[in-house]
């Protein structure tokens, strides 16, 4: 994609779009909640779609103009049903936090109890975090991973809502490496009259092909992002049964937003479709091995896995330990000097700050796509390693840079 017709009325704008298209080809995109979608997808999200207004649902706008709007919004819904196995899909969250904007506001009231799953542990900013609009508005306490084995303790989580007695119980994460057992997170809201809410933004795509559990028919509420592990552009999805089937459709519009992204939207149904083809359950399948060799790695480095190891796309690990003088910051910040991008984090019993953390999150989906597989994740790993053990080495940063450079054009990203 030259950009030819940006560049026409506007270089800078084609300026920064080619230098970000460099960008991604030339560097290992390893933060977790990133992946990228197929040039089909790019093309329905710049489509003629965006100059369209469509406020309501299929059936239902309060604008003319809208079957074709129509048609694409009903395929991204019945192309998510038989991906999720969902009884009711609303596609129009902007984000995987509308998601769960308009879960809440279908069931909650201002002052509500949540119990959601502490940041630092794991969570995430849209589950009730102070500066977040969950955590102003609802009554938030947080559950948090069992200190010793980095893993979610759900009798102690059971024990905890029987003495908060939430409204709603907030399950998924955005940085914990192991499966969830969401049933016996619906079994803690059944004993106490909650809501159960699963929030699977990083995980839809491995739930969608087997890779992980699935909360749909499990928990009420099931949310998620569309641009992680699944390649459907960015966006947010929520699934639910049908007696909550209008109430979330109300929340998300007129309650939460008003017009949805239709070419976003059109983003999704080419996104899910592709889903649905059987080579995305073997995809799948290589970035969970992936993020298996990529910790293994690490751990032969002496690198402190938070719970161990992975189930998932991600690894998180501790710095304290191994290198205990290296904020995740610092590694973040000279990891991308060499052309590997991830980020710091926050880890269990944190000790320092969210801006500048004591661990590093990596996470494999985008590199999968590009089709590393084993080797090439023992590569990286050794990659980081070499680089945290060397801080502020450059010469050891520009022999790295070379490396990373090899295996991004041995994996050409958009060609």
């Amino acid at each position: 994609m030259s950009y030819d017709r940006v560049r026409a009325v506007d270089e800078d704008v084609a300026d920064a779009l080619t230098g970000e298209r460099e960008r991604q080809n030339d560097t290992l995109a390893m933060i977790a909640s990133e992946n990228h979608v197929s040039e089909a997808v790019l093309e329905a999200q710049g489509s003629e779609l965006t100059n369209k207004y469509a406020e309501g649902y299929p059936g239902e706008r309060y604008y003319g103009g809208c079957e074709y709007a129509d048609d694409v919004e009903e395929l991204a819904i019945e192309r998510a049903k038989e991906l999720w196995g969902a009884e009711h899909v609303n596609v129009q969250p902007h984000s995987g936090s509308s998601a769960n904007m308009g879960v809440y506001f279908s069931v909650l009231e201002p002052g509500d109890k949540i119990l959601s799953l502490d940041l630092t542990h794991g969570g995430h900013l849209s589950h009730g975090h102070s500066v977040n609009f969950a955590g102003k508005l609802y009554d938030v306490t947080h559950y948090e991973v069992d200190p010793e084995t980095g893993r979610l303790d759900y009798e102690a989580l059971a024990r905890q809502a029987e003495e908060v007695e939430p409204d709603m119980i907030v399950s998924g994460f955005s940085a914990y490496p192991r499966t969830v057992d969401w049933e016996a997170i619906q079994e803690a809201a059944d004993a106490v009259g909650a809501y159960h809410m699963a929030d699977i933004a990083h995980i839809t795509g491995l739930v969608a092909a087997g890779e992980h559990p699935s909360p749909v028919g499990v928990a009420d509420f099931v949310t998620g992002s569309t641009h992680k592990t699944i390649r459907a552009g960015r966006g947010g999805i929520i699934m639910c049964d049908e007696e909550h089937a209008d109430a979330v459709d109300t929340a998300v519009f007129p309650g939460a937003q008003g017009g949805p992204l239709m070419h976003n939207v059109a983003g999704k149904a080419v996104g899910f479709g592709e889903a649905l083809d059987p080579e995305f359950k073997e995809y799948a399948a290589q970035v969970v091995t992936n993020a298996e060799v990529l910790g293994e790695t690490l751990e032969e480095h002496g690198f402190s896995l938070v719970s161990g190891g992975t189930d998932t796309h991600l690894v998180l690990a501790d710095l304290r330990e191994s290198h205990p003088d290296v904020t995740g910051g610092e590694a973040e910040e000279a990891l991308e000097e060499v052309g590997i991008v991830l980020n710091g984090n926050t880890v269990p019993g944190e000790t320092r700050s969210a801006f500048n953390p004591s661990g590093i999150r990596a996470g494999t989906p985008a590199l999968t796509t590009r089709g590393f597989e084993e080797a090439e994740m023992r590569e990286v790993g050794d990659l980081i390693a070499r680089v945290i053990d060397n801080l502020g080495d450059e010469e050891v940063y520009a022999e790295v840079a070379a490396d990373v450079q090899e295996l991004c054009d041995d994996h050409p990203l958009y060609e």
